[in-house]
């Protein structure tokens, strides 16, 4: 018998005793059906009190506050000791598994992280991905092995997502969180420019004005609610008019950069990651960029639970930022 069967006999001897009126929970102490568990594995008053700690009296007063919530004797004297009625039989065999499903909840917070059998969803950009993959997961392999991580590239909506439970964490830029959202730094870092190596550029001086005269690649944006993607104002660099050419992937665009005479801006640590893949050169940019800050944000409803807690820690640590506080 399942616990939703426990919960309706529970209810119809309720109405037993108390015709019309259903069991209220709240009025019950619930320590009674431990009290209960233990009698009908022990039969015995006196044992039964031992093993859960109380005395034999308070053993023998929920026995009769159980009779009485009941309408029934549950336990009755044989020459044998104490034998269970129908009733209490029936009881017998549904209090396990329901006290069982009860203690899973209380001891859930203590699960050993290597018995984690879950999932997590990540939104953020691909950039950021190749930045904190290579580290983040490894970490999570060797602590907890079970744990599923699912990234999405896509930052569209993502606040919206976090609130519903669609994703359980955001990597991007924003400056501040909203009301109802909670907000990480993760690591600031600075700009510089991606060219092929062998770019005619190079042999030049490299100043502002011949970095303006060159064609720029930018990274499509695809967010509505404050994340920013690398960088996206390259209207602030007073280049020709000429518009940057979009697209979709920082990779796709490192790997046209190397074919062509693009010039693509992108935080260093990125350009790092992609320059021990591709031939391509780093070169500082000629002017002032602001900082490039790296944010995790999350929704409250999820601030206090402690896996997700954990997470946003091995997070930081695979960022850099292992002694950051929240």
């Amino acid at each position: 018998m399942d616990d939703l069967d426990f919960s309706r006999e529970i209810a119809a001897h309720s109405r037993e005793a108390r015709p019309y009126r259903k069991l209220n929970l709240a009025s019950m102490d619930l320590n009674l059906l431990v009290a209960l568990d233990a009698l009908m594995e022990h039969r015995n008053v006196t044992r039964a009190a031992q093993h859960i700690g109380q005395s034999q009296p308070t053993m023998s007063r929920a026995l009769s506050k159980l009779r009485a919530a009941f309408n029934d004797d549950l336990l009755v004297r044989s020459s044998t000791g104490l034998v269970p009625t129908p009733r209490g039989e029936r009881f017998a065999r549904m209090l396990g598994p329901v006290l069982n499903a009860i203690r899973e909840i209380v001891a859930s917070q203590s699960l050993a992280r290597e018995e984690w059998r879950s999932k997590a969803v990540l939104a953020m950009p691909d950039h950021q991905a190749l930045v904190l993959l290579p580290r983040l997961l490894p970490q999570l392999r060797e602590r907890a092995p079970q744990l599923d991580i699912v990234t999405n590239p896509f930052l569209a909506g993502a606040l919206r997502r976090l609130e519903r439970g669609e994703i359980d964490l955001a990597v991007g830029q924003i400056g501040t969180s909203p009301p109802g959202y909670l907000r990480r730094s993760l690591y600031t870092d600075r700009f510089v420019c991606l060219l092929r190596y062998d770019h005619p550029a190079l042999a030049q001086e490299w100043t502002l004005e011949s970095c303006a005269a060159l064609r720029h690649a930018a990274i499509a944006s695809n967010c509505d609610d404050g994340f920013g993607q690398i960088y996206d104002q390259l209207d602030t660099l007073d280049l020709p008019n000429r518009d940057p050419v979009l697209v979709s992937s920082v990779l796709t665009a490192a790997v046209v950069v190397a074919a062509t005479d693009l010039v693509l801006i992108v935080p260093h640590r990125v350009a790092t990651r992609i320059a021990a893949i591709l031939s391509i050169a780093i070169v500082d940019p000629p002017m002032e960029l602001k900082p490039y800050e790296v944010a995790l944000i999350w929704h409250e409803r999820c601030h206090r639970d402690p896996e997700h807690a954990w997470l946003r820690r091995e997070i930081a640590a695979a960022a850099g930022t292992q002694h950051a506080q929240e």
